[in-house]
C-alpha cells in the first residue's frame, strides 16, 4: 500500500455534482466557441453522467484522488479536439489513469496523437468500448484499455472478454442501481476504479503488468452468451 493511500485519477465527462467536489483536487472545461477552443470555468454537471462515473470511483476507491476535465456540457456531444485538450490538461497534472467514458465514431489525429503523448508520459488510458457493433476512439487505440459493460459481474466483479470490441468488462450499474442507465460507460468507470485500487496497493503502472493483472483477477472469461431468442 501506498504510504499516503492515495491515487490521482482524471475523469473527462459531463463533469460532476457539487456533493462530490470534495473529491476534486482539479477542474477544467474544454468548450468549442466560433471554432476555437477555450478552456474555461466547468458548469453544473446538467447530463448527470459524469457524476454517475465518479461516484462509482469514490464509492469503489478509497482516498482517490480526482481531477475532472468537462467535455460535455448541455448535450453528449464532444469533439475530438475537446477530448484531446482534456488529456493533454490531465497529463500535465501528473494524473496516473485517466478515465473516458466516452467514444467517438471517428478517428482523428489530434486524439490519437494526445492518446500517444499520454501512453509515453505513463499514464493508463481506460475507455468505453461498446460489446458489439461499431469500433469507438479513443478505445480503439493501440495502449488504450477497451473497458465495457457486462450483465454476468458484480460490483466486485470483473471479466476477461478479449473480442474485437473490448478487452475486459465489468458491472454495468451505477451506484444506484438504476437500471436505466446501465452500459458501457459505467463499466469502464468500475474498472477504472479495479485499477486505480491496483495501484494503491504498489502494483506496477505498465500497461502490459496491468493487463496480466486484470486477466488473473477476471471472474469470466470470454464473451457473454445471448440465449436464444434474445435481442442481438
Amino acid at each position: 500500500m501506498r504510504a499516503d493511500g492515495c491515487v490521482r485519477v482524471g475523469v473527462i465527462d459531463s463533469g460532476l455534482a457539487p456533493a462530490l467536489r470534495a473529491h476534486c483536487e482539479g477542474c477544467a472545461g474544454f468548450e468549442i466557441h466560433d471554432h476555437a477552443l477555450w478552456q474555461t470555468t466547468p458548469r453544473e454537471d446538467l447530463l448527470g453522467h459524469g457524476t454517475r462515473v465518479t461516484k462509482i470511483l469514490v464509492d469503489q476507491v478509497p482516498n482517490v484522488r480526482l481531477w475532472v476535465a468537462q467535455v460535455f456540457q448541455t448535450r453528449a456531444i464532444t469533439t475530438p479536439t475537446q477530448v484531446a485538450a482534456a488529456i493533454d490538461w490531465l497529463v500535465a497534472q501528473k494524473i496516473e489513469l485517466i478515465n473516458l467514458s466516452l467514444g467517438l465514431r471517428r478517428d482523428s489525429e489530434v486524439l490519437r496523437d494526445a492518446c500517444y503523448r499520454a501512453l509515453r508520459a505513463g499514464t493508463l488510458l481506460c475507455a468505453a468500448s461498446p460489446a458489439r457493433g461499431e469500433p469507438t476512439f479513443p478505445a480503439c487505440y493501440p495502449g488504450v484499455f477497451r473497458m465495457t459493460g457486462d450483465a454476468r459481474c458484480a460490483r466486485d466483479e470483473i471479466s476477461h472478454l478479449d473480442t474485437a470490441y473490448a478487452d475486459f468488462g465489468a458491472c454495468v450499474l451505477p451506484i444506484n442501481g438504476e437500471r436505466r442507465h446501465a452500459g458501457a460507460s459505467l463499466g469502464c468507470a468500475h474498472l477504472s476504479a479495479r485499477i486505480a485500487n491496483y495501484l494503491r496497493a504498489g502494483g506496477e503502472r505498465r500497461p502490459s503488468r496491468v493487463r496480466d493483472w486484470l486477466i488473473a483477477e477476471a471472474n469470466y472469461r470470454g464473451p457473454e452468451q445471448r440465449r436464444a431468442g434474445e435481442d442481438q
